[in-house]
C-alpha cells in the first residue's frame, strides 16, 4: 500500500517575524508583555525627557498594536530616532517629530556616543550567529553615551513567541531546525532569521564591552520569565 504524505505549506512570517494572526490571543499577550518591558525601559535606564533615544530595529509591520511600541508610547517623539532594515518611514507621519533612518543595526551610520540611550526590542534574536549578536550589542554600545537597553524572548519560556509552538524550541538546536524545515517553517530553521537566547548567552554578548556595566533581568508571564532584558550603563556616565 502506497503511503501518501501531505505536503506541508510553507509558513511565512510577517514583518514582525511572527505567524500569529493580528488580534489573536498570542498577539494580545505579547502586547501586554511589551507594556511591562516599556515600563522597565523607563525605569532601568532612567531616561530623561531631554535625552536623545535611538531605537534599533523598527519594523514595517502595521498589523500588531505593539509593533514599534517605543515610538507609540514614548511621549517625547522629537527625541526618538528609529532605524531598521525595513522601510518604516510611515512612522514619521504616524508619530510626528520622530526621525527614521534606514540602516542595519550592525553598521549604524552614527558617530560614537551620538545618543544618550539606545533601545532595541526583539531584534537581537534575528541578527544571526552568536558572533553577530555580540557585534550587534557592541554597535549599540558604540553609539550610546549613557545606556543601552535590549530585550529578547527567553528561550526557556515554554511557548516560542514567533512560531507560537510549545516546547519544541527546547530541543537541541539542530533538531529544532530540522523540525522547522519538515513542518513548513523553514524560515525559522535558518540561524540568520531566528537564534533564540538564554540569559547566560545574552550576558555573554555584553561581556566584551568593558566600558559598560551590565545585568540581565526579565519580565514574567504566569510566573515564568518570558523575556530577557539586557540593561547596560557606561561606566564613565555612572561616575559623573
Amino acid at each position: 500500500m502506497k503511503v501518501v504524505r501531505p505536503i506541508m505549506t510553507n509558513i511565512q512570517p510577517n514583518a514582525q517575524y511572527n505567524v500569529a494572526a493580528a488580534g489573536s490571543l498570542p498577539v494580545r499577550v505579547a502586547a501586554h508583555q511589551r507594556r511591562k518591558m516599556f515600563s522597565r525601559f523607563l525605569l532601568d535606564t532612567g531616561v530623561a525627557a531631554g535625552e536623545q533615544i535611538l531605537d534599533v530595529g523598527v519594523t514595517s509591520d502595521r498589523s500588531y498594536e505593539a509593533s514599534n511600541y517605543l515610538e507609540a508610547w514614548y511621549p517625547h517623539k522629537n527625541k526618538v530616532t528609529a532605524v531598521g532594515i525595513d522601510d518604516a518611514s510611515f512612522l514619521c507621519d504616524q508619530y510626528p517629530g520622530m526621525r527614521f533612518v534606514m540602516a542595519d543595526g550592525l553598521r549604524l551610520p552614527f558617530r560614537d556616543r551620538t545618543f544618550d540611550v539606545v533601545h532595541s526590542s526583539a531584534v537581537i534574536e534575528h541578527v544571526g550567529s552568536l558572533a553577530r549578536q555580540s557585534a550587534f550589542v557592541t554597535e549599540c554600545c558604540r553609539v550610546a553615551r549613557r545606556a543601552v537597553f535590549i530585550t529578547t524572548p527567553n528561550r526557556w519560556f515554554p511557548v516560542e513567541f514567533h512560531t507560537v509552538l510549545p516546547l519544541v524550541h527546547w530541543l537541541p538546536t539542530g533538531v529544532f531546525r530540522t523540525l522547522m524545515r519538515r513542518t513548513g517553517r523553514g524560515f525559522f530553521a535558518e540561524e540568520r532569521n531566528l537564534n533564540l537566547m538564554t540569559a547566560s548567552v545574552l550576558s555573554s554578548t555584553a561581556s566584551a564591552n568593558h566600558d559598560f556595566q551590565y545585568r540581565v533581568s526579565s519580565v514574567s508571564l504566569a510566573g515564568w520569565p518570558s523575556n530577557l532584558l539586557l540593561n547596560m550603563r557606561r561606566i564613565a556616565a555612572i561616575a559623573q
